[in-house]
């Protein structure tokens, strides 16, 4: 069994100069592709469940399916609830076997968003869970907009709330279709000055491969979040399943043409953040 928590694997990340991907998984065929990958590289790996994949499958069988890929696996894996936004949904997620939770109060005011960040902390912490909270928001591409961090309130945010690792915005979005002009390095490096836990990005498909290596190696971003990459190396292989044969009807055949390719784009993935 190699099931971790978030902070048994971004605190060597961030002592040694590496970052962990927080992969973002919708059913089996991903999530196991993920962590064989993982295997494959010899790196631990963050699987997530964010709230679409909570919409399909229930936290408790995405807890179980988690907890079984982790015992088959030689490395540290983290079950981590993704973008968690009421207590109920933290809660829940314990209760389901995951490691580690994200409680996202990014579009709340300041002081709330840190009392509520804060107890849902306490709460990880009291059941042996880690939790990751986000100042600043991350907006969306062609969506919502971003608001950057201010280092000031990033500071203030880490020290009253005691999360394990903290989100920012930094350049970052969400569901980014392609690599775009990078992240704000200065603004990062700001932030890093005043605070001392692992930085985690999410939007990271945005983000090119080569900014990613560097900011693992030379800043206290010790996590990027990947979903879009990988989802669109999942519909790629997808489509290209069926056309091969459109008479073919069986779904674990389908499928299992598809987990090799995500495979492949997973270690790609992973290998941008050995820093």
């Amino acid at each position: 069994m190699t099931l971790a928590t978030l902070a048994q694997v971004l605190e060597p990340a961030l002592r040694d100069g590496s970052a962990v991907a927080g992969l973002v998984c919708l059913g089996w065929e991903d999530m196991r592709a993920y962590a064989m990958a993982a295997q494959d590289c010899g790196v631990p790996v963050i699987l997530q469940a964010g709230p679409s994949c909570r919409d399909h499958t229930p936290l408790p069988v995405l807890g179980a399916m988690m907890r079984s890929l982790a015992a088959d696996m030689d490395v540290p894996v983290v079950a981590h609830l993704d973008h968690g936004y009421e207590a109920d949904d933290c809660r829940a997620a314990i209760d389901a076997g995951f490691t580690s939770v994200m409680f996202d109060g990014s579009a709340l005011p300041l002081a709330e968003n840190i009392a509520r960040t804060r107890a849902i902390v306490e709460m990880a912490h009291a059941a042996g869970v880690c939790c990751e909270g986000e100042i600043g928001f991350v907006g969306y591409a062609n969506g919502v907009e971003s608001r950057g961090t201010d280092p000031a309130e990033a500071a203030r945010f880490a020290a009253e709330t005691g999360v394990d690792a903290m989100a920012i915005s930094v350049g970052n979005a969400h569901l980014q279709n392609a690599p775009g002009a990078g992240l704000d390095e200065a603004k990062i490096a700001a932030i890093g000055s005043v605070t001392t836990i692992p930085l985690v990005i999410h939007g990271g498909s945005g983000v090119p491969h080569d900014q990613r290596a560097r900011l693992a190696r030379e800043t206290a971003i010790c996590k990027f979040n990947i979903g879009t990459e990988l989802r669109q190396a999942f519909g790629r292989s997808l489509r290209d399943s069926v056309a091969r044969d459109p008479d073919r009807f069986d779904r674990v055949q389908i499928l299992r043409d598809v987990e090799d390719p995500i495979r492949a784009a997973t270690i790609a993935v992973l290998r941008s953040l050995k820093g």
